[in-house]
């Protein structure tokens, strides 16, 4: 968020149509068929209950209106189509009325593998069918009330909850890792490792332990924090997350676990 990008959002007609070309359309199908195949015996119960809800196309882009149908029936949430970028205030203002930010863009095939940057295919495939879930939905509308009134230095701490919880969550389910974050879910390589790789650390949940951990946006994730249940996201909503920022930044930070670039990620946020 505040960097520049070299992709631009499309923008919906006055019926909320988007009009997607024929490969951007195959290139959504790519993804989409790579990826069932990747999360197969990896996500989560809760996220495949949604891909179902959702029924989400292959053979082409699916529509905003089409997603949004099924999240407000659900939990009240929908899709609001944004430019590629949006700023800190946007987004947790978005996310404090259940609007979900969505970038119109898709990623180009030359970045088939890998893009830095969340387009459709992320937040939509990634994101959206876990925001079926209530106590997911709940856990990310208290997440965008907090943030949307939290001070710039308070966000950072919050930034890291989000990170290591709706973009790279993992949960523990009769003894084997199940992926829940759309920041896992939406890549295969990291699908692969989060639950595969004998490289990560896999911590217990802990809300002030991980507001303490830096991170990389542009690596493997070293570490993971493990649920139990979902339902702890839920219990995290009803309690004093903010007094668990003041605890974290009383603390300080955990020495990072990951080799330091050559140029600072400000904020270490997207």
């Amino acid at each position: 968020m505040g960097k520049a990008t070299k992709y631009i959002s499309k923008k919906p007609d006055e019926n909320g149509f988007i009009d997607w070309s024929d490969e951007e359309n195959l290139v959504w199908h790519d993804l989409v068929i790579r990826q069932l195949n990747c999360i197969d015996g990896r996500a989560c119960d809760e996220y495949i209950k949604g891909l179902d809800l959702l029924g989400l196309p292959h053979d082409r882009v699916p529509q905003l209106e089409e997603i949004n149908r099924v999240l407000q029936k659900s939990t009240g949430w929908e899709c609001v189509e944004v430019p590629a970028l949006i700023n800190f205030d946007r987004f947790f203002s978005l996310l404090s009325n259940k609007q979900f930010p969505v970038a119109t863009f898709i990623r180009h095939r030359d970045e088939f593998d890998y893009l830095q940057e969340p387009d459709f295919f992320h937040e939509i495939f990634g994101h959206c069918a876990m925001l079926t879930n209530p106590a997911f939905a709940e856990f990310t509308h208290t997440y965008g009330r907090l943030g949307y009134e939290a001070s710039k230095e308070d966000r950072v701490y919050l930034a890291r909850l989000y990170w290591f919880t709706v973009e790279f969550g993992l949960m523990r389910k009769n003894g084997n890792l199940r992926i829940y974050g759309g920041g896992i879910l939406s890549s295969p390589a990291e699908t692969e490792y989060a639950v595969s790789s004998d490289k990560p650390i896999y911590r217990p949940f802990d809300p002030v332990d991980i507001m303490r951990t830096p991170y990389r946006i542009d690596i493997m994730q070293p570490i993971y924090f493990v649920i139990d249940d979902i339902k702890q996201l839920y219990e995290l909503a009803q309690q004093d997350i903010m007094n668990m920022v003041q605890e974290a930044k009383s603390l300080g930070l955990h020495e990072p676990v990951y080799p330091p670039k050559d140029k600072e990620i400000v904020g270490d946020y997207v």
